[in-house]
Order: C-alpha cells, then sequence, then structure tokens
C-alpha cells in the first residue's frame, strides 16, 4: 500500500465520499467561493462522483448538478444531481439537450485527468486536450459571470490555454491543493467572472 493511502483518503472513507479528490475540490470552494445556493452545476469527469456530491451539498435542493464521465457512476446522489454517460470530446445527443435544458451554467468543474501512459509528453497533452474541452463547454454553455475550475497536468503547452483563459474570465488563479499528492503535476486554474 503506497505512502499516499494518507489522511485525505482515511478522511474520505469516513466521510463516505468515494474518493480523497474531494479535498481538492473542498480547498477551491473554501478560498473561492464558487458553489451556493441556487447555482447549476456542470461535472465534467464527475466518476467516482465526489465531486458531485460535494456540489450538490453546497448547491442545495434549489441547485443542479449534472454529472457527467465516460464510466457510470455508481454511488447514491441527491435527487438535484442527474447522471450522464458521456464523452466530452464527442457529446451527443443527450448531453446537448440536457445541457439546453440547464442554460445557462453558473459553473463547470473538471478535474477530467486522461489514462496516464507514463509518457510525460504525451499525458500532458491528453491532459491539455480534456482542459481545452472543458473551455469549449465554458464557450457553449456558461452563462456570463459564470466559473471554470479546470484541472491540467503542467507541460509547455499550458500557459497558452492560461492565455486563452484569461482572455475569457475576468478573474484568474492558478491554484495547488494541498491535497494533491506532492508528486502529481496537476494544477487547477480557477477562471471567474467569464465574459460571455
Amino acid at each position: 500500500m503506497k505512502k499516499y493511502r494518507d489522511h485525505y483518503f482515511k478522511k474520505a472513507k469516513q466521510e463516505s465520499y468515494p474518493a480523497r479528490s474531494v479535498y481538492k475540490l473542498k480547498e477551491i470552494q473554501n478560498r473561492f467561493d464558487i458553489l451556493r445556493s441556487g447555482r447549476k452545476v456542470l461535472d465534467l469527469g464527475a466518476a467516482p462522483g465526489s465531486w458531485s456530491r460535494f456540489a450538490a451539498e453546497k448547491v442545495g435542493k434549489h441547485g443542479s448538478v449534472l454529472a457527467v464521465d465516460l464510466q457510470s457512476l455508481e454511488i447514491q446522489l441527491p435527487p438535484q444531481v442527474r447522471c450522464l454517460q458521456a464523452d466530452v470530446l464527442d457529446p451527443g445527443q443527450e448531453l446537448t439537450e440536457a445541457l439546453g435544458a440547464m442554460y445557462p451554467v453558473d459553473v463547470i468543474l473538471s478535474d477530467m485527468a486522461p489514462q496516464t501512459t507514463g509518457i510525460k509528453i504525451r499525458d500532458q497533452a491528453r491532459s491539455l486536450e480534456l482542459a481545452q474541452a472543458a473551455l469549449a463547454f465554458a464557450r457553449e454553455w456558461l452563462g456570463s459571470g459564470g466559473s471554470l475550475v479546470v484541472k491540467v497536468f503542467e507541460g509547455p503547452d499550458v500557459p497558452g490555454f492560461r492565455k486563452e483563459l484569461q482572455q475569457r474570465f475576468a478573474q484568474l488563479k492558478t491554484f495547488k491543493p494541498k491535497s494533491s499528492r506532492a508528486e502529481s503535476k496537476e494544477i487547477f486554474f480557477v477562471a471567474q467572472e467569464y465574459k460571455g
């Protein structure tokens, strides 16, 4: 068992979250306050469901969460969460219709990561492709003033992506949660006040 079956891993089990990744979103929420009562949230790369569950707690029964992943979500989620099994790189009609019904979205969360190969440059490129997909969803579905939280693996193409975010959002911060594993190359961009 690796040493990072740690404080966050145990805490997630105790608090009935399926993954330790929830603490990354909790840190982002504590710092940036993006999830509020009544908001409409799109959670990309939602499996195993920790982020969707936490988002649902924050938006409450008057808010809604659309959880999207290639895999099905196996956990019990509150009624304000709708789960869709779909490919964000090739959104089908069901996802488009679901987004149309909740347009405009207030917050887009993306904790998407590629299946890593161990080939650093390839993993970074595939991570960036997923981050670009999240930004494409923002361009189409995010309401004016909305927020985008997107994970990306650090690499040579990230400054260009950062610049693109800066053009579209009034505020942009780079954030590395304390709950990220020390060896991880992931960073989060927290983009707020979408210019529309």
